[in-house]
């Protein structure tokens, strides 16, 4: 019997038992549907998560304080107001064409009768240029409010709700305080979000305030702590520059000799955006093994309803090889059958795949879920072995049986 003859074979048999088919290759349709839908899913995030960076800045270094990895050396020097003004100065850092500033402290925010604990950011007056963050209404800290240390504030859209009930109110007047300070509201920034933990939950004010009035920040030589420097590159080509040239005056300035004596860390969006991506990976594959379990079950499945279909068709056999059909035919059409279960399965879980993504893009506007073309091949190919591995013991068990045997089976 050729093999196109055990093909036309093999699908009559399913088609006789339509409904038994149709059940068995459940296991395998919401197999790959999940894989497939949770794998997209999580492609859609990482390019979720990059955009926003683009959005951000992709040319704006994060300098932090950092323990040195030194043995010898344990002292850290905090990064200052000063410095960050230096690095401005001609030929300190030409690849630098802006630097921010932040100091951050918690502190508790109270408006009317209701208050919440939020992040309280002392910000310089570019921050929000920097940072590309404006404001949906009022006014953003200027350089006046940073000379005076003025006691003005502007909040962030979970701070609005949290305080006034809603986030379309507006605030800007009101008095709130902030560490039983009195500060005025002057704007409302617009929402940010986060990957894991929401900008918007914020207060900023003016840096000067923050390091002055909310916090002694002063340091020994009369300049103050910062927090964060945000240092904005003249070009996304240009961030190794910048980074080696901030190095070197932060060296400079810390008393650093060899590289692990620094105590401070500057920071790429690369950097940030491959942690990121590495956590989001890693939960993708964490999820997508979970869903996987789902086509273990499903083939489990094909060969417990194939050893059924063999020992139902034992006669049959038994007939077949007496006519002269080899154990090569027997086996081909079990193993035949299996495989065009898991790939009808394959089929319609990568159509069910396409449907949780467009039903995922359509519940979050914010993700394009797409089905890419190496998830459908994994699909297709995940399909065929499931059906080849747990096919292949009922084929076989079928191709080895003895005519006399098969022909006396009741």
């Amino acid at each position: 019997m050729d093999l196109a003859q055990t093909f036309r074979v093999a699908v009559e048999s399913l088609l006789i038992n339509r409904l038994r088919s149709v059940l068995t290759t459940l296991g395998i349709i919401i197999g790959v549907g999940a894989v497939i839908g949770l794998v997209s899913l999580g492609r859609a995030v990482e390019a979720f998560i990059a955009s926003e960076f683009n959005a951000l800045g992709s040319n704006i270094l994060q300098v932090t304080s950092a323990a040195p990895r030194s043995p010898t050396r344990d002292r850290i020097a905090p990064l200052t107001s000063r410095e960050a003004q230096t690095l401005l100065r001609p030929g300190v850092a030409p690849s630098v064409v802006a630097v921010a500033a932040e100091y951050q402290l918690f502190g508790q925010v109270v408006a009317r009768t209701n208050n919440t604990t939020t992040t309280i950011r002392g910000v310089s007056d570019n921050y929000g240029t920097v940072r590309n963050w404006a404001v949906s209404v009022g006014e953003f800290i200027t350089p006046q409010h940073v000379a005076d240390a003025a006691r003005v504030a502007l909040l962030g859209l979970d701070v609005v709700e949290r305080l006034y009930g809603s986030r379309d109110f507006n605030p800007v007047g009101e008095t709130i305080r902030l560490n039983q300070r009195s500060f005025t509201v002057i704007g409302v920034l617009t929402e940010r979000g986060g990957t894991f933990i929401s900008e918007d939950n914020v207060v900023l004010v003016p840096i000067t305030t923050a390091q002055s009035r909310l916090d002694n920040a002063r340091t020994p030589d009369g300049s103050f702590r910062v927090t964060t420097i945000y240092a904005q590159a003249r070009s996304e080509a240009e961030l190794p520059s910048a980074v080696e040239e901030i190095t070197q005056f932060l060296s400079e300035a810390h008393g650093v000799v060899f590289a692990d004596e620094q105590d401070f860390r500057i920071t790429t969006p690369s950097d940030i955006l491959g942690i990121v991506n590495q956590v989001s990976g890693v939960l993708t594959v964490f999820l997508a093994m979970i869903a996987g379990i789902s086509l273990l079950v499903g083939g489990i499945g094909i060969m417990n309803i194939m050893l059924v279909s063999v020992t139902e068709r034992t006669r049959e056999i038994g007939l077949r090889k007496a006519l002269g059909a080899r154990a090569s035919d027997i086996l081909n059409q079990f193993l035949i059958e299996s495989v065009l279960l898991s790939l009808v399965g394959g089929f319609f879980g990568i159509v069910l795949g396409g449907v949780a993504a467009a039903i995922g893009t359509a519940l979050i506007p914010q993700l394009t879920i797409t089905l890419s073309a190496d998830a459908v091949v994994l699909a297709t190919v995940v399909s065929t072995f499931v059906g080849v591995f747990f096919g292949y013991y009922p084929a076989r068990r079928a191709a080895n049986m003895r005519p006399i045997d098969a022909l006396r089976f009741e």
